[in-house]
């Protein structure tokens, strides 16, 4: 049973909350704030706080600059490494609204409930778990970020090899004071990288956890003297940051991607929900890999999907269905990576997979084989596409895409391309070290 108005206020008052956090995201993913004083929950709750959208980039224009605050008050939660001498600190996520009245078209955690509401419709319920990876680097005497790991451990390594274990244990005790049912946390393949897994839950709820999350593990690694990065592929050589989504739908009660007497007991509607993820996959490649270097970390060799296929036997493909059944029956869209704004992300991946629901899409038959070995000739007789292989070429691939384009909103869409295509110009225009090393001294 979800929280109140009255709830939090009582909750406030037992727990002697001096400060309220107000979060909400902008279109990139970034999670802004506005903190106030305890004694302005009244009119926070009800709505009432306003803030200049047009300082929030890709907001509105400063003509239309008042946007309105309205706080979830199911995302209250305390920050448990704040000081609580003088009083503790909250916060609340909240949606952004104009001042008519009516949501803003700008706001991504809208745009989800948005297709969340249309499941609904349809009788069902986005069921979603993400795995996020992250990197943990050490930092400067003075503070700055570098990329040097704090250890050489590997896959599922232990202490003392692998140093981030202190730091990682505090994450997860203060994740599970936030409300977080954590399933699993370990080090990854490439030296200084982890992955903390959460239970899956509701859309809407996942993609809150997530921007939760990133706040969370930034601010417990810091206290570590460490730097965390949720940047896809910082490192050269070595694997990069991915998050893959468990996804399935709920019908009353029911997973409706299981059925015992399916092909592998997959669902009609499981299978067309995997036909639409593909059909989309491309469409929906730059908002689950928003930034240049979101395709670095998008190349073979290093476990990252390229080829829009799916299995349930190998994870070369772009999509694996794991082997567990019944209520636990679910696809993994191994694409996204922890850079990507989650309320997007996620909202275009229902979009894809009700689209396939609602056209029943057949997918290919599975891939078991692994893609990576096969010859460019062997995919092509397969029908394997490959994901765009740049930021470039992923906007371009939106573009075509009507879908993506009206889940996200001309508002969303528009901005996003717009900030997109000046980072992608920025960065082509850029000289790397990468071309002095290859060709100054040569020609």
């Amino acid at each position: 049973m979800g929280y109140t108005k009255q709830d939090v206020i009582q909750l406030v008052k037992e727990l002697n909350v001096h400060f309220i956090r107000l979060q909400f995201t902008d279109i990139l993913g970034t999670m802004k704030n506005v903190a106030i004083p305890v004694k302005q929950l009244d009119k926070a709750l009800d709505g009432e706080l306003m803030f200049d959208g047009s300082s929030i980039e890709g907001f509105v224009r400063i003509e239309e600059s008042d946007m309105y605050l309205r706080p979830d008050p199911n995302t209250f939660t305390l920050f448990p490494w704040r000081p609580t001498e003088g009083g503790s600190v909250a916060r609340l996520i909240c949606d952004v609204y104009n001042p008519d009245g009516t949501p803003f078209a700008g706001c991504p955690r809208w745009t989800l409930k948005r297709v969340v509401e249309r499941a609904a419709k349809q009788g069902y319920t986005m069921m979603a778990g993400s795995e996020p990876e992250f990197f943990l680097f050490t930092r400067t005497p003075e503070g700055g970020a570098t990329t040097h790991t704090h250890d050489q451990a590997g896959y599922f390594d232990l202490s003392p090899v692998d140093k981030g274990e202190e730091a990682r244990r505090e994450l997860v005790l203060t994740l599970e004071q936030m409300g977080f049912e954590i399933e699993a946390s370990h080090h990854e393949v490439a030296p200084g990288q982890h992955e903390i897994d959460f239970k899956y839950t509701d859309a809407l709820t996942t993609a809150d956890n997530i921007a939760t999350f990133r706040i969370v593990v930034r601010t417990i690694a810091m206290r570590h003297g460490l730097h965390a990065t949720f940047m896809p592929k910082p490192i050269f050589g070595i694997s990069g940051s991915g998050m893959h989504i468990h996804q399935s739908l709920f019908k009353d009660g029911q997973n409706a991607f299981f059925d015992p007497n399916g092909p592998e007991q997959i669902s009609g509607v499981g299978m067309s929900y995997i036909g639409g993820l593909m059909a989309h996959a491309t469409g929906m490649t730059a908002i689950n890999n928003p930034l240049v270097n979101s395709y670095k970390r998008l190349v073979p060799g290093y476990e990252a999907p390229v080829y829009v296929a799916w299995s349930g036997r190998n994870r070369s493909p772009l999509i694996r269905v794991p082997a567990r059944r019944g209520n636990g029956t679910r696809c993994e869209l191994r694409s996204p990576d922890p850079s990507c704004n989650p309320y997007l992300a996620l909202a275009v991946q229902l979009a894809a997979g009700l689209d396939g629901v609602e056209k029943k899409i057949t997918p290919p038959p599975p891939v078991n084989q692994n893609i990576y070995a096969m010859s460019p000739q062997e995919r092509e007789q397969l029908g394997i596409r490959s994901l765009p292989q740049s930021l470039r070429d992923a906007l371009d691939a939106m573009e075509q895409d009507d879908l993506i384009r009206a889940t996200l909103g001309e508002h969303i869409y528009t901005q996003f391309m717009r900030a997109k295509e000046i980072e992608w110009e920025m960065y082509r225009a850029q000289v790397t070290q990468w071309e002095l090393d290859q060709y100054l001294a040569s020609f």
